[in-house]
């Protein structure tokens, strides 16, 4: 079972928001977004419509999974192991758009029915997470994980 994120840019009073199935939890999609996805890769995920698994990089278009492939699983992993698996482009299901919110508050609330656990919004060149309630900057929120993994 995924552990399902949205992942969102804030453009004034606009939010897109792509839904994402795999990874959602801050030590892997939050600390992946903070550390490769600065504002204007940030937009250019999000218009790629929704994500199966997010990676270091958008990367290009691959097959799914290794199936009917002439390549090995440690073949595909070295080639395509880095970039982000999106439904449309490579999976080949409906084309996926982005959902478009006019508030934290509405993005939050709609967002939780698809299930979602994580909410990672781009506001202002700063990554933001929230669990369902108050925003916070995910930059602190990576570094209390650390400090408690330290302790």
């Amino acid at each position: 079972m995924g552990t399902r994120s949205a992942i969102a840019v804030a453009h004034g009073d606009v939010i897109k928001s792509v839904y994402c199935h795999w990874d959602g939890y801050i030590e892997h999609n939050g600390r992946i977004l903070q550390d490769h996805y600065p504002s204007h890769l940030a937009n250019q995920l999000v218009s790629m419509g929704d994500i199966s698994s997010l990676r270091e990089t958008i990367g290009e278009k691959h097959p799914f999974s290794t199936i009917g492939s002439d390549i090995t699983a440690e073949e595909y992993e070295s080639k395509y192991g880095n970039m982000t698996t999106f439904y449309a482009r490579d999976r080949g299901e409906d084309p996926a758009d982005w959902s478009v919110f006019h508030s934290r508050e509405e993005f939050l609330e709609e967002m939780a029915h698809s299930g979602c656990e994580y909410f990672y919004l781009m506001d202002g060149g700063i990554w933001y997470v929230s669990t369902g309630d108050e925003f916070q900057r995910l930059e602190t929120a990576l570094e209390s994980i650390k400090e408690n993994e330290d302790a």
